[in-house]
């Protein structure tokens, strides 16, 4: 791993260890943001309530997301998710490590989320909560409720896409990398979601999510280079991720930023708007 990537990884992944140290800290606040697919048949605000680290607020990325779209958990008005996050105890100016229950999965769209309004201290928890149980270190029931704190919003337009700017990127200048798996990326299976054609969109790349993780971690620098070279994407270059509905694309954008690569949009609509509208190609096979 170079200077570079073990950098840029340290400024965005964090061990149990380390949070286990830090845990009391008045300027750490610790996120719990799991969430599942409906057919996983889980509750991840029950599960929650149930067991999750010492202090942890609960962040629902379905309830925290733009209640006038309809297209799922997309990403709020400023102003929307700077409310919320001050009933979470979230203020300006701390640092805020999420995680979920599975090892790394919605963990990273919080990340990605708070990014977008203009949180440079936020870490993701190594191995979330199975790490954290496997380490030894207890877990408290019920909610957690934290004093409101001031919190100001400010967007960065940079990390995220709209459709034309995945318009434009398909057409020449910025590689688009798809996270879902390769059976929905070539359309050979149904999408989950009725209404959605099966298939990419033309001239996407494919790099399901779970190529740049191991046992809920992402993997190591070299790893993740290589799972998107295998693709024909230069890790190092200007990327627009997307997946299903924006969740699993924000895990791509984390093992491109653990490399160091600050120029990574997220296409918020992902699948769910391009795979829905008429104005929109799709093509299907390996792309």
């Amino acid at each position: 791993m170079s200077d570079v990537s073990t950098a840029a990884r340290d400024r965005l992944i964090v061990s149990t260890e380390w949070l286990a140290e830090r845990l009391a800290a008045p300027d750490i606040v610790v996120v719990d943001a799991s969430w599942h697919l409906p057919t996983a048949g889980r509750d991840a605000r029950a599960e929650y309530l149930a067991g999750h680290i010492p202090g942890a607020v609960f962040f629902d990325i379905d309830a925290v997301s733009d209640a006038d779209s309809p297209l799922p958990h997309m990403l709020p008005k400023p102003l929307a998710f700077s409310a919320a996050v001050r009933k979470l105890g979230i203020g300006d100016g701390q640092t805020i490590v999420v995680y979920d229950s599975v090892g790394l999965y919605s963990a990273a769209r919080a990340w990605w989320t708070f990014r977008a309004m203009g949180v440079e201290r936020v870490l993701v928890l190594d191995g979330g909560l199975p790490a954290w149980t496997a380490a030894g270190h207890a877990l408290e029931e019920g909610e957690v409720k934290r004093p409101e704190r001031a919190f100001t919003a400010r967007l960065d337009n940079g990390v995220i896409a709209d459709i034309e700017a995945v318009r434009a990127a398909l057409a020449g200048g910025r590689t688009v990398v798809d996270a879902r798996a390769a059976e929905r990326f070539e359309g050979r299976v149904p999408e989950p979601r009725p209404g959605l054609r099966a298939g990419h969109m033309p001239g996407a790349r494919n790099v399901p999510f779970g190529a740049v993780l191991a046992d809920g971690k992402l993997k190591p620098a070299a790893e993740i280079a290589a799972a998107f070279t295998a693709a024909g994407v230069d890790p190092g270059k200007p990327v627009v991720t997307t997946c299903g509905s924006g969740v699993t694309a924000a895990i791509l954008s984390l093992a491109l930023a653990s490399l160091g690569n600050r120029a990574v949009a997220l296409y918020d609509g992902s699948w769910a708007e391009w795979g829905s509208r008429e104005d929109t190609k799709v093509a299907t096979g390996a792309g």
